[in-house]
């Protein structure tokens, strides 16, 4: 249903679509202008130069709409708003031209809300990287407002997207600081109070990490059936970026003790500290506890200190990585460090919790107002 006063719409009704140029390897250079790719509208500033006389349409601005017509889905596929250097455009990057009566910011919103739909229909969505071709995007339907309306959607959502940027580089700078913090107390560069106000300085130890912690397989706590429900209680766990997999309501073979632990890849070598009941998903994973007068949550920090190189798809714990060193204090301080990190983990906790609130407080909001669920006044904000 189409909302009074909107009119559905095409993609290639209100925008135009020009693609970017093929540069071929021998038009690279180390100087000119950047060349902007795929990656660099992730953030990446790892450019090749063009030191040519380029055409105008090539010619990129910041502040220009663009659309990833080829990239990874959920990542650099879509719509983007250009914030790096003037520049020239790769293929399979559009630039993206507002028609007459369409507001620029409201066209980026309208382009994102229908990147779902794009990926779901576009040509091996079932993958992680997608291609499409112009007309699948051109042949998006788009409920469309007055433009007095676009803008002030476009504001709105604005005052969110203010609201996240903000949250996201107090999250960067409470990240920074935790690094820092770890480098001065990882290293005794920075000694903490004890509880009578005096400063640490008793004389640090070496230990292997295998001198320290004691490992286990995982395979008592293996999860059987990974149909997972985020109604179940027990989480199923992994030492990679994902963390917790989803949610099981197994009830044998549950992880209890000792805690807090810490899992480990055994090829990956990438770690996570747990200090709550689990199930596991592979039978790489080590479950790492920390000998008598030990600090799991320092031992822990301190591995994340470590310079270590993968070599080869091999396990690692046994005959490497448990042979690594770390510099050790008495058990006091260890305590007293780890429990300075944990508040900065908490703050960061914190943040990562509100911006994840924030961006899910948006998203619904703007399918409310892009839908015309919910309809602005030139004043202020109503439901419809």
């Amino acid at each position: 249903m189409v909302p009074k006063g909107w009119t559905l719409l095409q993609v290639s009704d209100i925008c135009k679509l020009q693609n970017g140029n093929s540069f071929k390897p021998h038009e690279w250079d180390t100087q000119g202008l950047p060349i902007i790719r795929i990656q660099n509208l992730n953030g990446s500033d790892n450019y090749n130069y063009f030191s040519g006389v380029p055409q105008d349409k090539w010619l990129v601005e910041p502040g220009q709409l663009l659309f990833s017509w080829a990239g990874t889905k959920g990542v650099s596929f879509g719509p983007f708003i250009w914030n790096g250097p003037k520049g020239v455009l790769n293929q399979h990057i559009y630039k993206v031209f507002a028609n007459e009566n369409v507001h620029g910011h409201w066209l980026y919103l309208a382009l994102l809300h229908i990147t779902q739909k794009i990926e779901a229909q576009a040509h091996g969505f079932k993958s992680t990287l997608l291609h499409v071709q112009k007309k699948d995007i051109d042949n998006q339907f788009v409920l469309t407002p007055p433009v007095a309306e676009q803008k002030k959607i476009a504001q709105i959502l604005s005052t969110w997207d203010n609201a996240i940027s903000v949250t996201e580089k107090l999250l960067t700078n409470s990240q920074l600081q935790k690094k820092a913090l770890m480098q001065k107390l990882l290293t005794g560069k920075k000694r903490l109070l004890d509880e009578r106000g005096v400063r640490y300085g008793g004389e640090w130890h070496r230990a292997e990490l295998g001198a320290v912690l004691d490992y286990m397989q995982p395979t008592p706590y293996l999860v059987d059936s990974t149909d997972y429900n985020d109604s179940y209680s027990i989480p199923v766990l992994t030492a990679g970026k994902s963390f917790i997999l989803g949610y099981t309501n197994e009830e044998h073979g549950i992880y209890h003790a000792p805690l807090p632990a810490i899992i480990f890849d055994d090829f990956t070598t990438d770690s996570k500290f747990v200090d709550f009941e689990f199930k596991a998903k592979s039978s790489a994973m080590k479950i790492l506890t920390a000998k008598k007068g030990v600090s799991a949550k320092y031992i822990f920090e301190a591995m994340q200190m470590l310079k270590f190189k993968i070599g080869g798809h091999q396990r690692h714990w046994i005959s490497i990585y448990s042979n690594l060193v770390i510099p050790i204090p008495d058990a006091k301080e260890q305590q007293k460090i780890a429990s300075a990190l944990s508040t900065a983990d908490a703050e960061i906790s914190t943040l990562e919790k509100k911006l994840a609130c924030l961006k899910e407080e948006k998203k619904a909001l703007m399918q409310q107002l892009l839908t015309g669920k919910r309809r602005v006044k030139m004043d202020e904000a109503v439901a419809a």
